[in-house]
């Protein structure tokens, strides 16, 4: 799987909820409220927008108790007319097995009737199974130009899928300046994501001169966000320093502890690293092997080799043999899982 799928792994093709529903709704008057004692009967003339909400209606459970099978047969009969909605929900139906056995064949074949009607999300989606061969056969270049239909009007996701493609060179000629021209589409629509990346961008200087002071403002609006790896990335900036940002122990520490506390496993290492070398701090191996053995349990293969080696040596906690030995074991057998 590529970089760019591992980035939207936990991107559900459609959000099941009001706020979905609520965007992707057909146009009405002022006023206007969808009530089931409205939409039945003009569905039942064969009403396509009355079918298409209805549909959605029981797919939500909004104002209607949920019911796939009637989600599902209302869908069909406005999808059937062409209704781009109707065949957005369809496609998801099929590809969560929703009220049906699912069939990412199928389910991409919906979402392609309605990304050719415009619909942005249907777009982004079609994107992302073209990029894992999800239905249909894997192709870089026809995900990146779903993605581009979609980021062309205003996906924010689909532009930091842009982004993505053109950093790593997916489906495009490699590109670093329209890969942060992208990004910083996406990073006005408020992407963490995005924000995120343009922080590396600046720091590993790709496209643009390095610079430690715009990384660390790309990272902190991140971190705002509540991005764990800017948060991280923060740390590490600040532990090192580059540029106009001078090495402050005391800051990398209270990045590190955010994304620590956001559950990254890298930063819990990195504080377990400055509690031991004392760079900057008081030593004190007792909180050290406290941050390596949490960052251990969560699989950094370091923070299980530091552990052992603590236990091993007695460093933060009385000497050990069977919790080093536990530690040296679980390490080298992701070792080599991971081929290394």
């Amino acid at each position: 799987m590529k970089t760019v799928s591992k980035v939207f792994s936990a991107v559900v093709l459609l959000a099941a909820s009001a706020a979905y529903a609520a965007a992707n709704a057909p146009a009405h008057p002022a006023g206007y409220v969808a009530l089931p004692e409205i939409m039945k009967p003009l569905a039942e003339k064969g009403d396509a927008l009355a079918q298409a909400k209805l549909g959605q209606m029981y797919l939500l459970g909004s104002s209607v108790p949920q019911d796939d099978a009637e989600a599902l047969a209302w869908s069909q009969r406005a999808a059937e007319q062409g209704n781009r909605d109707a065949e957005f929900v369809l496609g998801f139906m099929y590809f969560n097995g929703r009220g049906v056995e699912r069939d990412d064949a199928v389910a991409a074949e919906w979402f392609r009737k309605a990304a050719k009607q415009g619909d942005a999300q249907a777009q982004f989606n079609l994107g992302l199974m073209y990029l894992d061969g999800r239905g249909l056969i894997a192709s870089d270049e026809t995900a990146a130009y779903w993605f581009g239909q979609a980021a062309a009007q205003g996906d924010v996701q689909a532009q930091y899928a842009m982004g993505v493609m053109y950093a790593e060179g997916h489906g495009v000629k490699q590109d670093d300046v329209a890969s942060r021209e992208w990004f910083e589409k996406a990073a006005a629509q408020g992407s963490a994501s995005a924000e995120f990346r343009l922080g590396m961008i600046y720091d590993m200087g790709r496209g643009v001169p390095q610079d430690g002071e715009k990384a660390a403002g790309w990272y902190k609006k991140a971190a705002d966000h509540g991005d764990a790896n800017a948060a991280y990335a923060l740390g590490n900036l600040y532990e090192a320093g580059q540029g106009a940002i001078k090495p402050d122990t005391q800051a990398a520490l209270s990045w590190y502890a955010n994304a620590a506390k956001q559950g990254s496993a890298d930063a819990k290492r990195s504080l377990g690293q400055i509690y031991f070398t004392g760079a900057g701090v008081a030593g004190n191996d007792e909180q050290a092997l406290q941050w390596y053995l949490r960052a251990a349990e969560q699989g950094d293969i370091d923070a299980q080799l530091n552990t052992a080696a603590m236990y091993d040596l007695g460093l933060g906690a009385p000497r050990d043999q069977y919790a080093a030995d536990f530690w040296y074991y679980r390490a080298r057998e992701l070792q080599a899982l991971a081929g290394m």
